[in-house]
């Protein structure tokens, strides 16, 4: 019989192949590298205990724990957001500017210092945002992501989201944990000509640009920065959330020095703890799927696509992207 080689139906529990594009066995989620239909064709129960799988009830309540936990977040006074004009889903590839004034009227700076946004702001600079360029990492550079995994592991967030992964046999060791956001967020791969010039970390948190377009770009720190430095046009917004307070989402329309983004979906105002945080719950617990969340009451969901073409460790996938899609 035949299998298609990126589905589980009619592989559950077979044994690991390198050569495989996606895996069906038990362990294929404690490594991220499970066919998108491993949920639909193999029960949960192919773990070693049923209460290690993630259902959509832990997803629920883990988020409302990290929502809580997000300690670092921006104040209601320490940003001030003027969103103008909105587009409706049909107008978003327009390329029109429809708002003449910046998104941002005013940040509260101090923020910046916190450690946690502190070592983020420095990894901002570290990428060529073309892809097909080979991305040069120094020595300082490696130093800098360290850094950052040091810092954020001290968070109340970043503990909570380890004890929950540890509890569900994802890991075994904090560690483990630190060493394979390393490897899943900032393992280098190609998505040009062979060249090592993408990872998941600069796509989604930086913005890369590809054949003309922006790619990724879902962070408010980096808008706000080369906004203020006159490099993004703020045009149009065609989503805003339900949230009275921050973490807010805006679903946003611009142009990054020549080069258009049609919706650039962003958390508003959450610490990178935050936001790195959910965006590494939703890839370990529903990889290349809708991961639905709850955050202070209201429904949300991210999306995470994982990189196929290459792997790191024993077949383990890097984060292609993740975002929101609410």
């Amino acid at each position: 019989l035949y299998t298609a080689p990126d589905s589980c139906k009619g592989r559950c529990e077979e044994p690991y192949n390198e050569e495989d594009e996606c895996h069906c066995n038990a362990k294929c989620e404690r490594y991220h590298n499970c066919c998108e239909d491993y949920y639909t064709y193999c029960s949960p129960e192919g773990f070693s205990r049923s209460q290690d799988a993630i259902t959509d009830g832990d997803l629920l309540h883990i988020s409302e724990q990290l929502y809580e936990a997000d300690h670092n977040k921006a104040q209601p006074t320490d940003i001030t957001i003027n969103p103008q004009h909105r587009v409706s889903s049909d107008q978003t590839g327009d390329q029109e500017d429809h708002s003449p004034e910046p998104l941002y009227k005013y940040v509260n700076e101090k923020l910046f210092s916190k450690p946690t946004y502190a070592s983020f702001i420095k990894l901002l600079d570290n990428y060529q945002r073309a892809t097909g360029r080979e991305e040069d990492v120094t020595a300082e550079e490696l130093k800098e992501q360290d850094n950052f995994l040091k810092e954020v592991m001290k968070t109340e967030l970043m503990k909570k989201l380890f004890t929950f992964l540890h509890k569900k046999n994802r890991y075994s060791s904090e560690q483990e944990f630190v060493t394979d956001l390393k490897e899943m967020w900032f393992g280098l791969y190609s998505r040009g000509n062979g060249e090592q010039d993408s990872s998941g970390f600069e796509h989604v948190f930086s913005g890369e640009v590809k054949k003309g377009k922006v790619t990724g770009f879902h962070n408010w720190i980096r808008f706000y920065l080369l906004e203020k430095q006159g490099l993004i046009d703020y045009f149009s917004h065609s989503y805003d959330g339900p949230w009275s307070t921050y973490p807010d989402v805006l679903g946003m329309q611009f142009n990054w020095d020549g080069f258009y983004k049609e919706v650039g979906s962003a958390f508003i105002g959450c610490s990178p703890e935050f936001e790195f945080g959910l965006y590494t719950l939703c890839f370990i617990a529903r990889p290349g799927r809708a991961c639905h969340l709850s955050l202070g009451g209201h429904s949300l969901s991210i999306q995470t696509y994982t990189w196929t073409k290459s792997t790191y460790g024993n077949g383990k996938k890097y984060i292609a992207t993740a975002y929101v899609i609410s």
